[in-house]
């Protein structure tokens, strides 16, 4: 190599040992390397660290050697102002030929043989490349971890919060929602995924975990709030029982007038539920459940008082409606008859036949519905040429 060249290999090599330097630095402060260093691992991640420390430990071998020959070439060219062909040499071999050396490393006697080992000898260029490949893959085991830890801790974290929330909740509650078992699902899904992070399929099990603890604190703050909205609900409850039964009654009053007129069959006869949601809302009170347990029922009822005011007023409106419906025929069959006389069979002896039995059935009580409906229809046939 001329002087020239010599001058530009040893600077591009200081340069390339200072930036290696700066990059093995940056891998020990690196935080999953400093956990992984005190951690107690098992499993595919201990299997998986295990290789990548034996790649560690080869690239901090194969790091000193090279800086070994840098520093080698670095007290050649600083002896001498002025570099000699001797020099020359001499760097040329440490900066381009196999000039670094890894010593044969002594093996455990199963893996020995009586041939003589050899020292390895390796240009700077190809031990950059051997430490390149150990340091990635040392990296890429940190990756792999770090991806693990980066998604599932913080959703574990989490879980630890709601948890401590319920907690919280319990004691303001007075109560225990009993969470011991997910208390220890959740420790023992900490353990497996700091232990073994690339082992551990804790996802599902998390997802689980996850939807218990939010329908627990849910429940929670749903009893907390009927606690103290209890005395409220309980009167709002009352004043909707009493909705129920000026509902119920407005049933009755149609089942009433309506029966008389139309033919109703016995399940039209409405049923009451306003005195047994009643006896719900004092057995609850007089209740020793939980506050949980209790804030479950009273929206329970709630939900049926409601119900049944819209069932018994929707009750009433359809019975009324039948008196519609029987006066709508009356009008059909008025109208038929007038087309009657237009198309001159009024004195059709079928077509009156007919008439006869329309007209019998809706002025009956209780009117049939039905069979009116049938005769009606029947007579429009009739004066229409059978069409409808």
């Amino acid at each position: 190599m001329s002087r020239e060249g010599v001058e530009h290999a040893l600077r591009a090599r200081t340069d390339e040992r200072d930036r290696i330097s700066g990059d093995l630095l940056d891998l020990e402060s690196h935080t999953t390397y400093q956990l992984l260093k005190g951690a107690s691992l098992r499993g595919a991640t201990q299997r998986r660290w295990a290789a990548a420390q034996e790649s560690l430990a080869a690239l901090w071998s194969l790091n000193d050697a090279y800086r070994a020959v840098l520093r080698d070439a670095e007290q050649i060219r600083a002896a001498r102002s002025k570099l000699g062909a001797e020099q020359l040499e001499e760097l040329t071999e440490l900066l381009a030929g196999t000039s670094v050396v890894l010593r044969t490393v002594a093996k455990p006697v199963e893996q020995r043989s009586l041939l003589p080992q050899q020292d390895e000898r390796l240009t700077l260029d190809q031990t950059v490349a051997r430490m390149d490949a150990a340091f990635r893959e040392v990296t890429s085991a940190l990756n792999d971890i770090d991806a693990v830890w980066n998604t599932v801790l913080p959703r574990l974290d989490g879980a630890d919060s709601d948890l401590r929330h319920i907690r919280d909740l319990e004691r303001e509650l007075g109560e225990s929602a009993d969470l011991a078992a997910q208390e220890a699902e959740l420790k023992r899904l900490r353990a497996s995924v700091l232990e073994d992070p690339l082992g551990a399929s804790v996802e599902q099990d998390l997802d689980r975990l996850a939807r218990l603890l939010a329908g627990s604190r849910t429940e929670l703050e749903l009893a907390l709030t009927v606690k103290a909205e209890y005395g409220r609900r309980r009167e709002d409850l009352v004043a909707a029982l009493d909705r129920v039964r000026a509902a119920e009654s407005e049933a009755r009053l149609a089942h009433g007038a309506v029966v008389v007129k139309i033919a109703l069959p016995p399940q039209a006869q409405p049923r009451s539920r306003a005195e047994s949601l009643a006896a719900e809302l004092d057995a609850l009170d007089a209740s020793a459940d939980t506050w949980v347990l209790r804030a479950k029922r009273l929206a329970g009822v709630e939900e049926e008082a409601r119900k049944s005011a819209e069932q018994s007023l929707a009750t009433a409106k359809a019975l009324y409606g039948l008196v519609g419906r029987r006066d709508e025929l009356r009008g059909r069959l008025g109208a038929c008859q007038v087309m009657a006389v237009r198309k001159g069979l009024a004195e059709d002896p079928a077509a009156s036949e007919l008439f006869e039995r329309a007209r019998v059935l809706l002025w009956s009580a209780p009117c049939d519905l039905t069979k009116a409906a049938a005769a009606v229809e029947s007579y429009q046939r009739a004066i229409h040429g059978g069409k409808g």
